[in-house]
């Protein structure tokens, strides 16, 4: 898995997809266009998804991870044609994008419109705890 570094402590987590546009072994064939960007409120996330039905997105958070994945149909074009260009990317897509420290991705929202899903993710109201103290309850 290859990693790109984009500005500052955010980390792209890419599949490397290979040249002849196959499928790899992980089964992840391209990465969508991205951009983010930080706002007043927190940071924001902004894939551009074409083509694409808000039912076939997923999106999972793994700690500080937040996983974009979903599927491209490709149902435009006529079996066996010859290309003379091909730029559309379609079929199974992965990206995983790493947030720095102070935001929250388990108050994140997310809304996909006119081909464009987009992620604002808040700033954590307070900073995470290094100790977190358990009450310990008299047992029955």
């Amino acid at each position: 898995m290859a990693m790109c570094k984009v500005s500052s402590p955010l980390h792209f987590l890419k599949s490397p997809r290979p040249q002849d546009g196959r499928e790899t072994s992980s089964g992840t064939s391209w990465v969508p266009n991205t951009d983010v960007y930080l706002s007043d409120a927190g940071i924001v996330i902004k894939v551009e998804l074409a083509g694409m039905r808000r039912e076939d997105l997923e999106l999972t958070v793994e700690g500080n991870q937040l996983r974009i994945s979903g599927q491209r149909p490709d149902g435009c074009r006529p079996p066996k044609c010859t290309f003379l260009v091909m730029e559309i990317d379609y079929g199974a897509f992965e990206s995983v994008i790493e947030l720095p420290e102070g935001f929250d991705l388990g108050q994140a929202r997310a809304a996909y419109q006119n081909g464009f899903l987009r992620i604002d993710v808040p700033q954590q109201k307070r900073p995470p705890s290094k100790s977190i103290s358990v009450l310990i309850q008299d047992g029955e």
